[in-house]
């Protein structure tokens, strides 16, 4: 059940609308084998929730309908869902540039063997979840044993020819340890690439930045600790209307595991219906790509998030070379 945090108004936020639709992101569930402390999906090993091949089928009749440039899987981890290849392939036939957002350690799970080399073979673009080049604070997100199980699979990725410069893009993630802003996204991929070249000997091609965002499983922990009134101030102070422009939910919608659409991921997790569909739920069947452009997108207090300091996005920071 989507729980929200009765602590999210609106409280100022601009009003902002659609953009022409590139980006479609789709949740495949939220099983995963890690159970991360700052995941705004609250998925773990417990979960179940799953799409369909009914919803599978849509989501690749709607890549064709939409002509969308790039289809990004998400979750829990999306390499779980048995029709995850079937999808992959789908996509890439029809030329859709495919994003898998993978926490590495999943490719170590029993039946995944061979999945780093499905996509490479495949082309997919690989974004990382390694939120440190330190172990010790990377296990302490994420779990024990994270980070050498992700040292590992990098370095498999490296091997298949991921992170080298060529068309094999293989980009890292960094999530903050709590409730901060993350530091400016340039500098920090220096330093992961020195570090993780130097005591590992392992490639990538950019880092992304990621705000952590008050919802779910983050919001939970900032209500317990009383900081979450603390952490939406810092986020109010530090917005910047420029990021607006380049914000990620212009040019993308969100699917979840049944269908349904949302303006983000966030949204997504918060329960609030995608803009296009007047405020109420709409499935991706009924929509029609060419009336998404000039829809309004829904926001709240959590939007803040993506527009504070560099601003911040699925595909790291907004500002200069970061978007």
């Amino acid at each position: 059940m989507i729980e929200t945090l009765p602590h999210l108004n609106r409280i100022g936020f601009p009003t902002i609308a659609r953009e022409e639709l590139r980006t479609l992101q789709v949740n495949l569930g939220y099983r995963c084998n890690q159970r991360c402390r700052h995941c705004h999906v609250a998925a773990g090993p417990h979960r179940q929730e799953m799409m369909s091949p009914e919803n599978v089928a849509v989501v690749i009749d709607f890549l064709a309908s939409a002509a969308i440039d790039t289809l990004d899987l998400t979750g829990g981890a999306p390499e779980l869902h048995p029709l995850f290849r079937r999808l992959v392939t789908a996509a890439r036939r029809q030329g859709v540039r495919v994003v898998d957002r993978c926490n590495l350690t999943v490719l170590e799970e029993p039946g995944q063997e061979q999945t780093a080399r499905f996509l490479a073979d495949c082309g997919v673009e690989i974004v990382a979840s390694l939120p440190c080049y330190l172990p010790e604070n990377v296990d302490r997100q994420r779990g024990v044993g994270v980070f050498d199980a992700s040292i590992r699979v990098l370095r498999r990725l490296n091997a298949l020819g991921y992170g080298r410069g060529g068309d094999l893009r293989l980009n890292l993630v960094y999530n903050p340890q709590g409730a901060v802003l993350p530091p400016e996204q340039k500098g920090l991929e220096a330093r992961y690439k020195e570090e993780l070249g130097a005591r590992y000997g392992i490639a990538f091609d950019r880092l992304f930045v990621i705000t952590n965002m008050p919802i779910r499983r983050f919001g939970s922990t900032l209500l317990s600790r009383q900081g979450f009134d603390d952490y939406m101030a810092l986020l109010h102070a530090a917005f910047r209307p420029d990021n607006l422009d380049a914000v990620m939910c212009r040019g993308q919608l969100s699917i979840d595991w049944q269908g349904m659409v949302y303006d983000c991921d966030f949204n997504q997790m918060l329960g609030l219906p995608a803009g296009l569909g007047g405020g109420s739920n709409i499935h991706l069947s009924q929509v029609d790509p060419q009336a998404v452009c000039g829809a309004p997108i829904r926001v709240l207090d959590h939007c803040y998030g993506c527009t504070a300091g560099q601003g911040s996005s699925c595909g790291g920071a907004l500002e200069g070379d970061g978007a």
